[in-house]
C-alpha cells in the first residue's frame, strides 16, 4: 500500500487530476491481454514529461514502491500486470510524434504514441516504419520497445529492435540518460539502446525514442498458396529462402484457424485444405514480379494444390487483414483464448506443427496454429474456459510440452511476446541457470531495490497462471 506521505509526494509532482487510487481505476489496470493474470495496483499515475517521470521514480526508489510502465496493455505474457502492487505508469499524456527528420530518415516519438499513427504519418511523407504488430491499431511505441514487438513484416524487415537507434531512459534511481541518436554508426561503449529494447520495463522507463525510417517500397504483391500437406507447406518455406528470396511476409495458417478466420472475415478463404501460406513481396516492380513468379513456381513444385495472386490492392489488404484478425476470430469460440508463441528454425516448422497437434491430443485441449512461418515463429492458440480449473491445468501442461518441444528442435520459448510473468517458469529451460544468473546481475546493477516491474522475467517455482485476488 502507498502511504499518505508517498501519495502526497506523487500528487505534488503530477497533480490530483493525473493520479487515481480508486478501486474502479485500479481495476481497469489490474490486467492486460493475457488470460489468467490479474492483480490490483495501489494507484495509477499519468506523468506529462520526462522530468515528472524522473521525479516519480525517485520517490518510488526511496520508498520501495513498485512501478509498472504500461502502454495499451496488449501484451500476451502478463508483462504489465502489477503482480506486486505499486504504481501503474501510463503515457497517455506523453503520446506525441515529436519529429520526422527526412534528412536523417528518423522519427522521434514519445512512448505513448500509437504504432499505426506513426506508420501513417511517415507514409504520408513517402517513408516507411516496418514493424507491424497485429495490435498496431492500439499498441504504443513504448510498449513495442519494451516487448521488442515483431509482426507480419518481420521476415524481411526485422523487429522493433532493428529500428530503435536512440533512447531517452529514466533509470530506477531517477537519473535520465540518452543512448544512441541519429547515427548510422555508433560503437561508443556498451550498446545500451539494444539492452533496453525488450527488457520489459525491468531496467528503466523509456520516455523518448529515435526510430530509423526507410524509403517506402515502390510496389507490393500478395499471394495465397494452398496445401493438403503440412510438410509440403513447410518445405516451400525452406525452399523459398534457400533460393535467396526474402519475402516481406510468409505466414502460415492451419485448417482449424482458416475455418474460424473465414467465418469471421468472410473473404472467401479456403477451408478445405490443411494449410495455407500467405506470401507478400515488395520493392521495385520488376523485382516483385520476378520474385512472385519464382515463389509461385516453388510452391507448385512443392505440391501446393493452388497458388493465387491477389488481383487488386483491396484483395491483398483483405487477405492481410484476415490474418491479423486470427486472434479475434478465435476469441469468439470460447470465453478464454490463450495465444502463445514458440519459435523454431524454419526447417523445423512441420515438425513443430505436428508436435503441437500431438500435444493437444495428448492433453485433450483445442489448439489452432498460425504464425510467421518465414522466421519460424508459430502461435499455438488454445480456446478454453478459465472457469474450468481442471481443463486449465491440462492447458498449462500442454503449453509446457509445447515450449519443451520448441527447445528440443533448437528453438525458444518466445519469439515476440516476451517472458513477463507467464513464461518466467520456462526461461531457465532455454537459458540454463548460468544465463539466468547473468541476467539477474544486470538487473541488480540497474535496479538494486527491484522496483522496476518486479516479479517478471525471472523463473518462478510455479508453472501455473495465477489470478491474484482483487
Amino acid at each position: 500500500m502507498l502511504t499518505k506521505q508517498v501519495k502526497q509526494l506523487l500528487l505534488t509532482i503530477v497533480g490530483q487530476e493525473n493520479y487515481d487510487d480508486s478501486k474502479v481505476e485500479c481495476l481497469v489496470y489490474s490486467y492486460d491481454a493475457t488470460p489468467g493474470f490479474q492483480a490490483m495496483p495501489d494507484a495509477v499515475i499519468k506523468p506529462g514529461s520526462t522530468a515528472e517521470v524522473a521525479a516519480i521514480v525517485k520517490v518510488c526508489n526511496e520508498y520501495n514502491v513498485p512501478i509498472v510502465p504500461r502502454g495499451s496493455g496488449t501484451n500476451l505474457s502478463g508483462g504489465t500486470c502489477p503482480t506486486e502492487g505499486g504504481l501503474v505508469l501510463l503515457f497517455n499524456r506523453m503520446n506525441s510524434l515529436l519529429e520526422i527528420d527526412e534528412e536523417n530518415l528518423t522519427a522521434t516519438v514519445q512512448p505513448g504514441l500509437i504504432t499505426l499513427d506513426l506508420i501513417s504519418a511517415v507514409e504520408e511523407k513517402g517513408l516507411f516504419y516496418p514493424p507491424d504488430p497485429s495490435s498496431m491499431k492500439i499498441s504504443t511505441i513504448g510498449g513495442n520497445i519494451n516487448e521488442n514487438s515483431g509482426g507480419l513484416r518481420g521476415l524481411k524487415y526485422g523487429v522493433t529492435r532493428d529500428y530503435v537507434i536512440g533512447l531517452e531512459v529514466v533509470l530506477p534511481n531517477g537519473d535520465i540518460i540518452r543512448t544512441g541518436g541519429k547515427l548510422a554508426k555508433d560503437v561508443a561503449g556498451y550498446d545500451l539502446t539494444k539492452l533496453f529494447v525488450g527488457s520489459e520495463g525491468t531496467l528503466g522507463i523509456v520516455t523518448e525514442a529515435t526510430l530509423k525510417l526507410i524509403p517506402m517500397p515502390e510496389t507490393t504483391k500478395t499471394m495465397l498458396a494452398l496445401y493438403q500437406d503440412l510438410d509440403a507447406a513447410a518445405q516451400s518455406v525452406a525452399k523459398i529462402i534457400s533460393n535467396k528470396i526474402i519475402p516481406v511476409t510468409l505466414e502460415f495458417l492451419d485448417r482449424p484457424t482458416l475455418i474460424v478466420v473465414e467465418d469471421f472475415a468472410k473473404i472467401g478463404l479456403p477451408t478445405n485444405v490443411e494449410a495455407v501460406l500467405l506470401i507478400e513481396q515488395d520493392g521495385p516492380p520488376e523485382v516483385v514480379e520476378r520474385d512472385m513468379k519464382r515463389m509461385a513456381d516453388i510452391c507448385l513444385e512443392e505440391k501446393a494444390v493452388s497458388v493465387e495472386i491477389a488481383e487488386t490492392e483491396s484483395d491483398a489488404v483483405a487477405l492481410k487483414t484476415a490474418r491479423r484478425t486470427a486472434l479475434s476470430a478465435l476469441a469468439r469460440l470460447k470465453p478464454t483464448t490463450i495465444l502463445e508463441d514458440a519459435t523454431v528454425p524454419r526447417s523445423e516448422i512441420a515438425k513443430m506443427v505436428r508436435a503441437i497437434n500431438e500435444i493437444a491430443d495428448k492433453h485433450n485441449v483445442d489448439i489452432c496454429t498460425f504464425g510467421h512461418a518465414g522466421d519460424g515463429n508459430l502461435h499455438p492458440t488454445c480456446i478454453t474456459d478459465a472457469r474450468d480449473h481442471e481443463e486449465m491445468d491440462r492447458v498449462e501442461l500442454a503449453f509446457a510440452d509445447i515450449f519443451a518441444a520448441a527447445i528440443d528442435l533448437g528453438g525458444t520459448i518466445t519469439g515476440e511476446h516476451g517472458v513477463g510473468a507467464m513464461k518466467a517458469p520456462y526461461l531457465e529451460w532455454k537459458l540454463k541457470k548460468e544465463g539466468i544468473d547473468a541476467m539477474k546481475a544486470i538487473k541488480q546493477a540497474f535496479d538494486p531495490n527491484n522496483i522496476m516491474n518486479p516479479g517478471k522475467v525471472f523463473a518462478k517455482e510455479t508453472r501455473k497462471r495465477v489470478v491474484v485476488s482483487t
